[in-house]
């Protein structure tokens, strides 16, 4: 059954929307005249939790039908054709982060509030009668009054064109969605600034924060928008980049054309004490939303199902950016570190979904926004695609795409065609394999009888169903004399030995740059002489030879004891991305150890060794002029020596906080976490988790909250675990954007987890009430499939969630999880002797 569209029976052109907002109350009144062409005698508006007081169509009161169920108003208008349609209506601002919603903050003691929209994916229907499709374009005239203070401001998607006895009128927008239109007011500071090309940014925030937090992002969003418009040759298309700090989002953030809205995280850095991390973070979402300016904005989907076209280009986009604006981060590493790892890992379950996917049911919107898919996945195979084409072309057929579609809507193919265009070759039979298809191959590469042999197979992790997937495997090889792609099951080529001299006896590289969706297995002699290069390798293909040995190990395919046998040879790295690598396989192989065991002293010595020499080199603290890589590293180090039970290590830390236990926000930031955590183990107190949760509520800053929420959830004392726990459900302490967060950090712990998982199904309508329809909802479901290991949480999981399937927004979720908890636990039995037994002897070789 296809999703109704609205579209169908009425064309919209033009919204004058009047908005009058009570602040106190919570409630608003609205006046909407939409004007645009009926295609039917009877035509249909979205509308949700609206109390509709009239409906007019050419000025006369109409018999309209306002049907709840189905969120549509249904009105008669006796014959097709140009019609006005108006709308007068009462309704209450929503709590949960949707359509038009308070933000709560406190500014020296004060209670304050932020009102603020989020109309993605279809929530602008709580805010106003509208075709809330996006392919349903128009444009819009906003009004807004409300109950103005001193201080207060307000802005939206274009500049205010005058004030009337309080109500604000904003200039018409262009053509665009409803999803896009938004507007943020009250008591707020900014600072602005202008591009080369005379495009005015700004940038706000309650004055909770220090008006220097807007500083960096102010420069990254400048900087951003003249490198967009050089890349795509095509100009930014508003007056105005407002760029505004929430304290209450449900995402991360929101690309409002020219007004974008964020989570606090994502967008503000504290100017005394912010690591090179959440600087790049913080980057990396700016310019991820300013690519939406064009792609997604300016060009937009026709529909939910082709959603990647917005966030798998923008999230691709936001490292091309970065790198180019920032080239000493080294981003790409953070890609295949991030990213990739996260694709790879989710879309090797059967059952996942293809990055385009069709909608079937409004509830089936949100769960297209799998960060793991549509995001990480969508944006390793446009970094896959612009390897392919060459950056030249890519680009050039970007502005191709951006001047053909211009405030128009496109499926996916208008993209390819574009791309085809400008590069000669066949795009849409190079992509369509990836993009319309789950899951991604293993590419086995091995020499039988002096000929090179690949085969492609579809990789799973646990359970799969062989279904003969192919795809266009581009082999990005640093050996020639090989085929470009792979796009059969099997390629054979003889000579293997003459291949390799004229490669000068280098060991065979395939997915050079980690810039393809799939993994390798090399077998005997290709993995030995590898291995025997390693020092030589470049330090991603080292990190790919982690990963995918470690998902080939994760598959069954060959033994987790296999990889930790090989662990020897990265005791010398320095890099980041490299250390990262074994940093991500030791959380992996955490699953096989138990705590208090003989195993798990081994593992701690094992992890201990791994690190010392980068421990050495580092210490505690940022040296001048330190690479950005060596900064990251940092923490990474601390955190596994501090694992390892270094009394040197566990002395510092504590010796840390006793220098900085007045002020935690003063503690450095690149160590900060690792010495809260530290504290919150070594004391195992519960005073010092309640003094812990008294700075997180009061600190403004988001990132040392976050830290804060982490660390205290390594208490091990029950009576502080279940008040940690029932602090969720006071708003006063915990966002509800933030629950989610807290929850798994928790739910992580063995200790918490039962009670984490016995406050979930206990409280599931409190969540449901409170974060249904929000983008961090199905990560209830989500993140205990990520972390359950036994037969009993399985058990528990499917009887908690089986009778939940019906729910289209988290069906799909629920029958991941089953199956990847089932080949966590699975995994577990087979190889559970092995791997202990290779870890206390690596421990002893190293």
């Amino acid at each position: 059954m296809a999703v109704k569209r609205l579209i169908e029976t009425f064309i919209p052109e033009n919204y004058k929307i009047f908005l009058d907002i009570d602040r106190i109350s919570k409630t608003f009144k609205g006046q909407v005249a939409i004007k645009g062409e009926a295609l039917s005698d009877v035509i249909y508006f979205h509308a949700k939790d609206l109390n509709i007081k009239s409906v007019k169509a050419f000025s006369v009161e109409t018999n309209f039908i306002n049907d709840y169920d189905n969120e549509e108003i249904v009105v008669p208008v006796g014959a097709k054709g140009p019609v006005t349609v108006s709308f007068e209506y009462e309704a209450k601002l929503t709590d949960n982060m949707m359509g038009i919603y308070p933000s709560y903050y406190e500014v020296n003691g004060e209670k304050k509030m932020l009102i603020g929209t989020q109309f993605e994916s279809h929530f602008a229907r709580q805010a106003f009668p509208s075709i809330d499709e996006p392919e349903a374009k128009a444009t819009f005239d906003l009004s807004v009054k409300f109950d103005e203070e001193p201080g207060d401001i307000i802005v939206s998607n274009m500049p205010e064109l005058l004030n009337i006895e309080g109500i604000h009128v904003f200039e018409r927008t262009v053509r665009m969605s409803s999803y896009l239109l938004a507007f943020v007011f009250g008591d707020m500071q900014y600072k602005k600034g202008k591009t080369k090309s005379g495009v005015e940014v700004g940038a706000f925030s309650t004055k909770a924060h220090s008006a220097a937090a807007l500083d960096f992002p102010l420069d990254i969003a400048i900087r951003s928008i003249e490198f967009y418009e050089d890349y795509y040759k095509t100009p930014y298309p508003l007056p105005h980049s407002w760029h505004i700090a929430l304290p209450d989002f449900s995402a991360g953030a929101m690309e409002n054309w020219g007004c974008i809205t964020y989570r606090e995280v994502c967008m503000l850095v504290d100017p005394e004490n912010a690591t090179v991390q959440s600087k790049q973070y913080v980057a990396t979402v700016i310019a991820h939303e300013l690519a939406h300016q064009w792609f997604g904005d300016l060009v937009t989907m026709q529909w939910w199902d082709d959603l990647w076209l917005n966030e798998s280009f923008a999230n691709n986009m936001e490292y091309v950016a970065i790198d180019a604006l920032q080239p000493e981060w080294n981003v790409w590493e953070s890609f295949s570190i991030s990213e990739a790892s996260m694709a790879l890992n989710r879309d090797a379950t059967d059952g996942v979904q293809s990055v385009h996917v069709d909608v079937n049911h409004p509830d089936e919107i949100g769960t297209l926004f799998d960060p793991a898919i549509v995001y990480a996945k969508g944006s390793r195979l446009m970094v896959m695609l612009r390897k392919w084409l060459g950056d030249e072309d890519f680009a050039a057929g970007l502005h191709l795409y951006f001047e053909s579609h211009k405030y128009g809507n496109t499926v996916g193919d208008d993209l390819w065609n574009a791309l085809s265009e400008t590069s000669g070759k066949d795009v849409a039979g190079f992509m369509h394999s990836w993009i319309n298809q789950p899951g991604y191959p293993v590419v086995t590469a091995e020499v039988v009888d002096d000929t090179l042999v690949l085969t492609q197979k579809q990789f799973f992790v646990g359970d799969g169903v062989d279904e003969g997937r192919l795809w266009n495997v581009p082999l990005n090889t640093n050996w020639t004399g090989l085929p470009d792609l792979l796009s059969t099951e099997k390629v054979e080529i003889a000579g293997f030995a003459a291949l390799k001299a004229k490669n000068s006896g280098k060991a065979l590289v395939l997915n050079d740059a980690n810039m393809a969706h799939y993994i390798i297995d090399y077998k005997g002699e290709l993995l030995e002489e590898l291995l025997a290069e390693l020092s030589t390798l470049e330090n991603v293909t080292k990190f790919q030879i982690i990963q995918d040995r470690k998902l080939l190990a994760k598959a069954g395919v060959i033994s987790y004891a296999d990889v930790v046998n090989i662990l020897p040879a990265f005791v010398n790295e320095e890099s980041y991305i490299v250390n990262t690598g074994l940093s991500q396989l030791i959380s992996e192989l955490e699953l096989f150890v138990d705590e208090e065991t003989d195993t798990e002293k081994s593992f701690k010595t094992l992890v201990g060794k791994l690190f010392a020499k980068n421990y050495a080199r580092l210490g505690w603290t940022k040296v001048d002029g330190e690479s950005a890589g060596d900064e990251t590293l940092r923490g990474i180090v601390l955190a596994k020596t501090l694992f390892a039970e270094n009394k040197e290590a566990v002395a510092k830390a504590s010796e840390i906080f006793k220098q900085h236990e007045n002020n935690l926000a003063t503690i450095p930031a690149d160590v900060r976490p690792i010495v809260l955590n530290n504290e919150i183990k070594t004391s195992n107190a519960p005073t010092r988790v309640h003094e812990f949760m008294d700075f997180y509520v009061k600190t403004p800053l988001q990132e040392l909250k976050r830290e804060l929420a982490n660390a205290v959830s390594n208490i091990k004392d029950e009576a502080a675990v279940a008040e940690l726990l029932e602090n969720f459900k006071d708003a006063e302490i915990v966002k509800p954007q933030d629950i989610a967060f807290s929850w798994l950090y928790l739910l992580n712990k063995d200790f918490a987890q039962d009670a984490a998982w016995k406050w979930a199904k206990e409280n599931w309508e409190f969540i449901t009430a409170k974060l249904g329809g929000d983008m961090s909802f199905d990560k209830f479901v989500i993140y205990p499939g990520n972390v359950f290991k036994t037969p009993a949480k399985l058990a528990e999981y499917k009887a908690f969630f089986e009778p939940k399937l019906e729910n289209p927004a988290l069906k799909r979720s629920i029958e991941m999880a089953i199956k990847q908890i089932e080949a966590r636990v699975a995994l577990i039995e087979h190889q559970k002797s092995s791997v202990e037994s290779a870890i206390v002897d690596c421990a002893e070789k190293i």
